[in-house]
């Protein structure tokens, strides 16, 4: 999401290019100080860019890492993985984590590593309890979480504090006035709905709350040991399945699909969405709700 921008050796300048003082004197009468002014604002501007470009280097650089090792890490997929790591010798890092839907950046202690971009799927309060963060990891060939995957207990990462402002949900409270909130996820996305669930959001005081969750087949989702309780705090759980085997007999294909042939807004007014997974997905699903009247800033998104 950021690119790496590297310190110039010095500032830009033309000052090299402007004869000394010492010699304005001898110049012909046509070449005043006058002349040299459009050089030094020149100058000035690109010295002062120059700056400013460093500067934005240096921050971009010393941005705030802490050491934190693994405590777990085990499938919770195919190719999906859950890593636990704990931050409870660092309680800055832990404070920073607020809201459902925050994210932060990870990187290994090796030269290679690239930063990878995390959602937080353990909700805020687990940090505060068990001085813990949690992530549902996709390993991907030839990436940093592929690395990742194959660390062991105790191998240590960095982790910036969690930024992002994560999912707005007084945008939907209180609970009496948004009686219908429908949560769409894929794939790894649904890492942060799972903080968000277990998080609370008045599910319980809502007469229709949906997540519809996307995935391959059964195997590729993760999380399934959790509907349970996920359905007792108030949420119904709508798998959706794009290459099922021939056993299964829900919905099948795309989420937004699936939404779309149930669709059930009784009172576009009093309905909020949460969206999080791939951007066609939210796209689509996003123009299905506005479609029916639910207004665009109802609909929640982590970034």
């Amino acid at each position: 999401m950021a690119a790496n921008i590297h310190l110039p050796n010095s500032s830009p300048t033309l000052s090299s290019h402007v004869l000394p003082h010492r010699t304005l004197p001898f110049l012909h009468p046509p070449m005043t100080l006058s002349k040299f002014q459009p050089l030094r604002r020149l100058s000035h501007h690109l010295r002062r860019r120059g700056l400013a470009v460093s500067a934005a280097a240096v921050r971009q650089d010393t941005a705030l890492w802490t050491p934190t090792p693994l405590v777990k890490i085990s499938p919770a997929a195919e190719s999906l993985f859950n890593i636990t790591i704990d931050v409870a010798e660092s309680p800055e890092l832990a404070a920073s984590y607020t809201k459902a839907g925050q994210y932060l950046q990870l990187r290994l202690q090796e030269p290679e590593s690239k930063p990878s971009f995390l959602a937080i799927a353990s909700p805020p309060s687990i940090a505060a309890s068990k001085g813990v963060f949690e992530f549902l990891i996709k390993s991907v060939p030839g990436s940093t979480a592929e690395l990742l995957c194959g660390l062991q207990k105790g191998d240590v990462v960095e982790l910036t504090p969690a930024m992002g402002k994560g999912f707005d949900i007084d945008q939907i409270s209180p609970p009496d006035n948004y009686q219908t909130v429908l949560i769409f996820a894929t794939g790894s996305g649904i890492s942060p709905i799972r903080s968000l669930i277990e998080a609370g959001f008045s599910a319980d005081k809502r007469s229709d709350v949906r997540l519809y969750y996307g995935a391959r087949n059964l195997n590729r989702m993760a999380y399934q040991e959790r509907f349970k309780e996920w359905k007792s705090s108030g949420v119904d759980i709508v798998p959706v399945l794009s290459q099922p085997d021939d056993s299964w007999t829900g919905e099948s294909g795309y989420v937004q699909a699936a939404f779309a042939r149930e669709r059930r807004i009784h009172s576009p007014q009093s309905t909020g969405a949460v969206l999080c997974g791939q951007k066609q997905m939210a796209e689509e699903v996003t123009s299905l709700l506005v479609g029916d009247g639910v207004s665009s800033e109802k609909i929640l998104k982590n970034f």
